[in-house]
């Protein structure tokens, strides 16, 4: 990314704001641990290879695909998604940030507007970006159940912005899926040492250090 010249910035949360991937990753695991190794192994391949997803989707992915019992009730849904929440949400406050991200924030707030769109539930997305002291950077913060491309077009439409001169910055598939299909410019973090989920014309950083860099220069 040669140039910085953006309208706006939309970012995912989870392993673009905050190194918080293999927090999710432990907590599917540990969730899912009494059905046995082969399941916790099922469950974390699934997992890893549908960043993005929401965690309702993977819920009913695992209850129907791997442990072969009847859909999940809401009341059961909703359980799985208070213990999952229990696992996560102090920890993901608590994670580093990915390098490069709070610089980069605090330099563009000054100078565009700037959105969150995660698979995160949204209540629990807003409770996690405030408490980590990030809330006055975003325009908005939205997350699940809405669909990454929804949230996307939502703000496209809400702010008036331009696609072509949106960037939309994620570490999955859907994040990527999201800004094609609402025509936005696209960079994709992968963590070092991680497969590269993209297509090979995607550009790719390790961290967003070098955007930083980039943003602030004359």
């Amino acid at each position: 990314m040669r140039n910085f010249d953006w309208q706006a910035i939309i970012f995912d949360f989870d392993g673009v704001v905050v190194e918080s991937g293999k927090i999710k990753t432990q907590a599917f695991a540990d969730l899912y641990r009494p059905y046995g190794e082969d399941v916790v192994a099922k469950v974390v391949q699934f997992h890893n290879q549908n960043g993005g997803m929401s965690r309702y989707h993977k819920f009913r992915h695992f209850q129907q695909h791997y442990l072969h019992k009847a859909p999940l009730t809401k009341a059961e849904e909703k359980q799985l998604d208070i213990r999952f929440s229990e696992l996560v949400v102090e920890a993901v406050i608590a994670a580093d940030p990915v390098p490069g991200a709070l610089e980069l924030i605090r330099q563009q707030a000054e100078k565009i507007p700037l959105f969150v769109a995660s698979g995160t539930p949204d209540s629990e997305l807003k409770i996690i970006v405030e408490r980590r002291g990030l809330a006055p950077y975003f325009k908005a913060v939205h997350g699940a159940p809405a669909l990454k491309k929804t949230i996307i077009a939502e703000f496209l439409s809400t702010y008036r912005l331009n696609p072509s001169s949106v960037l939309m910055i994620g570490d999955a598939i859907a994040d990527w899926e999201g800004a094609q299909a609402n025509n936005t410019a696209f960079l994709g973090r992968v963590f070092p040492g991680d497969p590269n989920p993209f297509p090979a014309h995607i550009e790719i950083v390790p961290d967003l250090r070098g955007l930083a860099d980039l943003s602030n220069s004359p």
